[in-house]
């Protein structure tokens, strides 16, 4: 049989509620909301570590964080290196796919492959190999309209700052990513199956969709962001003061214009999808490819005082998926699993769509049998972490199904349990209710299971172990890796 197509569109720090078929109040989605009503939306789908390096290490090599090496962004633990025997774009690429990434990858080294054939590369203003300069960045100076920057905006990378882009709409690095993945479908080997990862680095920050998108939000009614009873740890003037902060209470207002900002940036690429979607489907492909949707990780828009991401709350570790099947192999599809996905379900899901085999290293468990209503034997949860990158605070295990979720801070020895079904907004942790007492000792169990396999000291003896003031974890499984890209470049 004629292997399919497959269309894997990420977009940055899209956080799992917003939505239409999410049922976002605000967000109009409508080409995602096609893209849902086609195939199944994952209503429960989770990051395995909240930020983009560690992300997408396990998107493109199906395993988890630890088998990965990359816990996390920061302290020394490490970048998406090339130590990975197998990676989905490689193991398609040897399958006689033609492979292409357009966007953001951020890879160390910048211009390595990981397997594509080609990568076209918007890596938002990042410098870190000498002479880089992305092709985005390229493409903007030859075709920009006046004497200015891709930031001459004021807004920084990180920023919780918002305002409308201040150049034409079509130099918007959003409609770079969809032109330029619509020109490799359109100039492509005719003769091969495609793998197009479009990769978009918006909605991350700056929050600086065109004026159209950012006014329309603007005008509308937004939710308030969600203050938990616990949240006061995160009242910290002097880092609110940050143009650039990771937590802290901003104004009612500058939160509004935010989210506006943030709301705006995700109509904007839902349009531009559409643009690549409609492409397909007046070229009669669409029944011939696998479409899935997804983010690497959430943001957290000014909830429980916090901004950006690396966090277990739901605005951070929460994330959208959607996956249509092919139409023309017929599968049975269930509309809607609330069944918990990670992202290392990826790589193995697109694999047994193409017929591969699943190399025995992946993690990840292939999503289409729980898709067609096939498992029975589905895991109960999903974990994530997080190592310290902003402050010993901030660093986090977690272990949750969508409907509940524990929250372990190791390097506080602090522990929440929020009831999802009854607060999605993480308003009130119940860990000190009497009436969870049971389902604390339960989900902390679970958390103890994930850790103590790896001998580190985080859990022992049946129990979590605190970690103030001991090293930084590091996986031995990143030596590995180190080791193996060594022996692969001499």
């Amino acid at each position: 049989m004629k292997k399919p197509n497959v269309l894997l569109i990420m977009a940055d720090q899209h956080r799992g509620d917003t939505m239409g078929c999410m049922g976002h109040p605000a967000v109009e989605t409508p080409n995602l909301d096609w893209l849902a009503a086609e195939g199944t939306l994952f209503r429960n789908a989770y990051t395995p570590c909240p930020s983009c390096v560690p992300a997408r290490a396990s998107l493109l090599t199906g395993m988890d964080p630890w088998h990965t090496g990359i816990l996390g962004m920061g302290r020394g633990q490490g970048q998406f290196i090339d130590g990975y025997a197998h990676t989905l774009p490689g193991e398609l690429s040897r399958a006689e796919y033609h492979t292409c990434a357009v966007g953001k990858m951020h890879f160390e080294p910048q211009r390595s492959l990981r397997g594509f054939h080609q990568t076209l590369l918007d890596e938002d203003g990042r410098q870190l190999d000498p002479g880089f300069v992305s092709d985005y960045q390229q493409w903007f100076d030859r075709n920009k309209t006046g004497d200015y920057g891709i930031v001459d905006h004021g807004v920084d990378w990180n920023s919780w700052i918002s305002r409308p882009f201040h150049a034409p709409e079509f130099l918007h690095p959003t409609n770079w990513t969809a032109q330029t993945s619509l020109r490799f479908l359109q100039e492509r080997d005719p003769q091969r199956p495609f793998f197009l990862m479009m990769s978009f680095c918006r909605p991350h920050s700056p929050y600086d969709p065109p004026a159209y998108y950012y006014d329309l939000y603007m005008n509308k009614q937004l939710p308030a962001a969600a203050i938990g009873d616990w949240a006061a740890r995160h009242d910290v003037p002097r880092d609110a003061a940050n143009h650039n902060a990771w937590r802290g209470r901003r104004s009612d207002e500058e939160i509004r214009r935010a989210r506006a900002g943030y709301y705006g940036a995700v109509h904007h690429i839902d349009h531009q999808i559409g643009l690549v979607l409609n492409y397909l489907t007046r070229t009669r492909q669409m029944n011939d490819t696998l479409v899935i949707y997804l983010s690497d990780h959430g943001d957290m828009l000014g909830d429980h005082h916090l901004w950006r991401k690396t966090y277990a709350y739901e605005g951070s570790a929460h994330i959208p998926l959607i996956v249509r099947q092919p139409g023309r192999m017929g599968r049975p599809q269930r509309s809607i699993v609330d069944e918990p996905a990670v992202l290392q379900d990826i790589m193995p899901t697109i694999l047994e769509t193409a017929g591969l085999d699943i190399p025995s290293e992946v993690t990840g468990r292939s999503l289409l049998p729980l898709i067609g209503g096939e498992a029975a034997d589905w895991r109960e949860y999903v974990h994530g972490e997080h190592s310290t990158c902003y402050a010993d605070e901030q660093e986090t295990q977690y272990v949750t199904d969508g409907r509940m979720k524990y929250v372990w801070l190791p390097r506080l020895d602090e522990e929440q349990l929020f009831d999802l079904e009854a607060d999605p907004g993480e308003r009130r942790d119940v860990s000190g209710d009497p009436a969870y007492a049971g389902q604390l000792a339960q989900w902390r169990q679970r958390l103890v299971r994930e850790l103590e396999p790896r001998a580190n000291g985080m859990a022992e003896g049946g129990r979590l172990i605190g970690q103030q003031g001991k090293p930084y974890q590091v996986s031995p499984h990143y030596q590995r890796r180190l080791a193996y890209a060594g022996r692969h470049q001499e």
